[in-house]
């Protein structure tokens, strides 16, 4: 096994490896950033917001919904990549810090535990509509938008290979 997939192994961590993970970070003063999503069907979107993300504080951690959540939110034939997989891929990137599984409905159970100093969603959420920006203004944080790179999305990608677009 190559060293770049042990890494991205060692990197998708446990809810309390993360807590802790963070905590370390922030006890240095290191600015976190938290994000989430599915991430089904890896892109250039996902990629270039994780950079973005990223480059609002000092360590990124991702947070990636199982795969019975994937189903809940996109329906039955969803999610095409398996979560472990999926967790792998978005931990081998260089941006990302650390990856956690999440499967609840949303990640406010998760940004709760984690308590990031910035919540970053895609530029596609109304600000009122991210989940858990009140808990992190609470603590004096801040929540950010994204970018959107139009037209790159996984639900296009997947119409795309059923061959409808």
């Amino acid at each position: 096994m190559s060293a770049k997939v042990d890494r991205a192994r060692d990197l998708v961590l446990s809810r309390t490896a993360a807590r802790s993970a963070v905590r370390r970070a922030q006890r240095r003063g290191e600015r976190v950033v938290f994000t989430n999503g599915c991430f089904d069907l890896l892109h250039v979107g996902h990629v270039r917001s994780f950079e973005e993300a990223r480059s609002l504080g000092d360590r990124l951690v991702v947070a990636v919904n199982r795969d019975a959540s994937v189903r809940r939110l996109k329906g039955p034939t969803r999610p095409i990549v398996a979560e472990r997989q999926r967790a792998e891929m978005v931990a081998a990137l260089a941006s990302v810090d650390w990856v956690v599984l999440f499967g609840e409905e949303t990640p406010l159970r998760v940004i709760r535990a984690l308590r990031p100093d910035v919540l970053a969603k895609g530029g596609d959420w109304k600000l009122d509509e991210i989940v858990g920006r009140e808990d992190v203004e609470s603590w004096g944080g801040r929540v950010e938008r994204l970018r959107v790179v139009p037209g790159v999305r996984s639900t296009i990608l997947v119409d795309r290979v059923k061959g409808g677009a």
